[in-house]
Parts: C-alpha cells; sequence; structure tokens
C-alpha cells in the first residue's frame, strides 16, 4: 500500500462519502472509487459500504483508518527530520519558492499544497503571484518564478509539467435567464446559442482558449468581441457582463456557493468543458522543497 491510497482512504472515512472527499482532494470520484477498489483487492476484504446517502467503514476499514493516521503522521515525521537532516541549505537561511497562479484556482487548492509543504519544510518560504499562463511560462523560463500553476501545458522540452487541478466546469447565468434554460441535472451546451461568452483574452492562455472556442462553436454558439488585450477579465466585470441576461459566463463548482443574488450556476450536460491547470518548473531544478511540493499538487497519479 502506497502512502498516498492511505490518505485517500482516510478522506473518505472523514468525509463519508466519495463525492466530498473527491472535491476534498481535487481528484475525479471514478478515481478515487479505484483507489480505494485498489485497497479492497490488496487487502481481500471489504472497507467500504455503500449507499445513497454516501458510505461507511466497515470493522475492517475502521481498523484501516486507526493504522493509516499513526502511519501517515509517522510518514510525514521521519520526512521532515530525513528532509532537516540531510538539507543543504543552512537553517539561517531559510529557501524561497516563488510561485505563480492563475486567476479562479480553486480556493482551498494551494492553500492546502502549501500547509502540506510547510509540514515537511517549516523553513522553505512562499510568496505567489497572480498572473497570465503566458506570463507565468516566460517567468518560469526566465528563473523568475519556481513553480507556475498554468492552463496551457508547454511543449517545452526545458519545463517539466503535472497535472494540478482538473475542473469539469458549469455555467453562470443570470437568473431571469436560467428560468428559461437552466435544468439542475445539467444544462446542454446548445441551450446558450444566442447568448454571449464572457470569455478571457486569447494571449493569456492561448492553447485553453482555442479549446473553448471551438466547442462552442461545435455547438452553434459564436464567439465574437473576445477581449484582445492582455489585461484579465476580472470577476465584476464577468458577472456583470452577466447580470444583464444577455452572456454567459464557465465557472467551476466552487462559484456556485459565491455569486451574487440575481446569478445562478448550473453543471454543464455530459461535462462538454472540462479545465486542467498544470503545474510547471524547470526541469533541470533539483531543490528538494521544490519536488515535495509538485508531488503534493501532482493528480495524475490519484
Amino acid at each position: 500500500m502506497e502512502i498516498r491510497e492511505l490518505r485517500a482512504f482516510v478522506a473518505v472515512a472523514e468525509e463519508r462519502g466519495l463525492s466530498a472527499a473527491a472535491r476534498k482532494l481535487h481528484v475525479s470520484q471514478s478515481a478515487l472509487s479505484q483507489t480505494v477498489q485498489s485497497l479492497e483487492r490488496q487487502l481481500g476484504v471489504q472497507l467500504l459500504v455503500r449507499n445513497r446517502t454516501g458510505s461507511s467503514t466497515t470493522d475492517a476499514g475502521d481498523v484501516l483508518v486507526r493504522e493509516a493516521r499513526g502511519l501517515i503522521e509517522h510518514h510525514d515525521r521521519a520526512t521532515a527530520a530525513v528532509a532537516a537532516a540531510g538539507a543543504v541549505e543552512s537553517q539561517a537561511t531559510a529557501r524561497l519558492i516563488r510561485i505563480g497562479a492563475p486567476l479562479e484556482l480553486p480556493p482551498d487548492r494551494l492553500p492546502t499544497a502549501l500547509g502540506q509543504l510547510a509540514v515537511v519544510y517549516p523553513d522553505t518560504r512562499v510568496t505567489v503571484v497572480h498572473s497570465s499562463s503566458a506570463s507565468q511560462l516566460d517567468a518560469v523560463r526566465a528563473g523568475e518564478l519556481d513553480v507556475g500553476l498554468v492552463r496551457d501545458r508547454p511543449n517545452n522540452p526545458l519545463l517539466d509539467a503535472v497535472l494540478a487541478v482538473r475542473e469539469s466546469m458549469g455555467v453562470i447565468l443570470a437568473a431571469v435567464r436560467a428560468e428559461e434554460i437552466g435544468d439542475p441535472s445539467g444544462v446542454p451546451l446548445q441551450k446558450l446559442v444566442g447568448l454571449h461568452w464572457m470569455g478571457f483574452a486569447r494571449s493569456d492562455s492561448p492553447a485553453w482558449h482555442d479549446q473553448v472556442t471551438a466547442t462552442l462553436r461545435a455547438h452553434g454558439i459564436a464567439v465574437d468581441n473576445q477581449p484582445d488585450d492582455d489585461r484579465p477579465v476580472t470577476a465584476e466585470v464577468k458577472l456583470g457582463g452577466i447580470g444583464t441576461g444577455k452572456a454567459f459566463g464557465f465557472a467551476s463548482p466552487s462559484w456556485a456557493q459565491a455569486l451574487p443574488e440575481g446569478l445562478v450556476w448550473y453543471p454543464l450536460a455530459d461535462n462538454p468543458i472540462v479545465r486542467r491547470t498544470w503545474a510547471i518548473w524547470q526541469a533541470a531544478a533539483r531543490h528538494r522543497d521544490i519536488a515535495a511540493l509538485i508531488d503534493i499538487l501532482d493528480i495524475s497519479g490519484r
């Protein structure tokens, strides 16, 4: 059994369900289910009892949760001790990791990752700068950022990348418009025909922009009058346009709890638009705290 599998199972037990645990861990529910099934195969016992309201642990699952917590605590403590004993950097001179982040990152994703990093590398300081994916890419290449969180995976042998966030996008609509086309089970993308997309500048994330516009056009939605400069489309601008009832915007599920009165969030039927955020860094980097952060951010193996 791997530590990451044990962490995942403990999260399922604590959240009492795969769906809530998947949101907490920023992984898909199917991937988390496969992890639990893998543990059950390895141990030869049933660990969870699934029902309509969630999941509960069996007696064997209770034992695994108790033992897993001890193993995870021991693993983290041992990792921190080894890192401290073998650190090249002087304790008197704390290292600094410079991180770039885009707008609309899930609010708890980076704070959670940095909290886990602090357990293992308490002397490493972190600064976070918000900027576009394109700007971050240039900064990582120039050595001005150590880690970037970008929406376009770079095709550059000098840079490495791992998948850090995967989000099935929903749609924000004015409540009056949602009454006409809204469906709690999921709004078909073609129902947005005739509305204006409150998008973002292509110069921000060219590949992601092209992916979204191609999907919209394939569903008969015209894409016009998009921002053509490097200025970010702020939440105020985006929500203001949607509030007119003549536009829509895409957003992850985390927006559903923080919308102003008069706006609503709906999932999109069949998940036609999935936003991916990649953690990128220089392939030649050899700092162990950066490697630890990348390992924490990497969701591809979960």
